[in-house]
């Protein structure tokens, strides 16, 4: 499903995001990630991917994304929530999982996540089985080498540490000021700009 490569041979160097949530400013100026929770599913010298987790679809729905890959049963034993996952390749699919249920081709973001972007994770959630929480995302959000760090410097995101209920739940209206409480800051109350004492 999808050619983004995501080298997990050695964990994120020190000072990248791999593994944590990117919440969008309120100063952000691109609609497209307005009031947007990313997970960065890889960040490295050579860019970074993530996947964004507050944009729900409602079609496709996962009956009619199955019977489009041919992938049975249909209906299946059990859905899963389709996100916009970002505006790059989004005619693509990526599994964001927990690590309980890997396959071939499954990579492992952090030792609690994985990301799997074959028909192999499809068919087994559709069989009933799989990982315990999984989201699916079609396409994705990426940057170039050092384009995250420096729209960060620009004051455009604000990173915290992920977990289960922010990268699964299915909240979606109110998850962008529950990662913001995560660093106990209220999003209505930060300027655009960035200040220095």
């Amino acid at each position: 499903m999808s050619t983004f490569q995501i080298d997990t041979s050695a964990p994120a160097p020190e000072g990248f995001l791999t593994g944590q949530l990117l919440i969008a400013m309120p100063s952000m100026a691109d609609p497209r990630f307005q009031q947007s929770v990313i997970y960065v599913c890889a960040h490295t010298p050579d860019g970074a991917m993530g996947l964004v987790l507050n944009r729900p679809i409602v079609k496709p729905t996962f009956d009619d994304l199955l019977k489009q890959l041919n992938v049975e049963p249909v209906p299946p034993a059990r859905e899963i929530k389709l996100y916009a996952g970002g505006p790059v390749e989004n005619a693509r699919g990526f599994v964001l999982h927990t690590s309980d249920w890997t396959g071939e081709g499954s990579l492992r973001v952090t030792g609690d996540t994985a990301l799997t972007a074959s028909l192999d994770v499809l068919k087994v959630i559709a069989e009933g089985g799989g990982p315990r929480e999984c989201v699916l995302a079609l396409g994705y959000a990426g940057w170039g080498p050092g384009q995250l760090d420096q729209e960060i410097q620009q004051n455009s995101w604000l990173s915290v540490s992920a977990d289960e209920t922010l990268l699964f739940d299915k909240e979606h209206d109110t998850k962008w000021r529950r990662a913001f409480a995560k660093l106990r800051v209220d999003p209505l109350l930060l300027s655009g700009v960035a200040g220095h004492a």
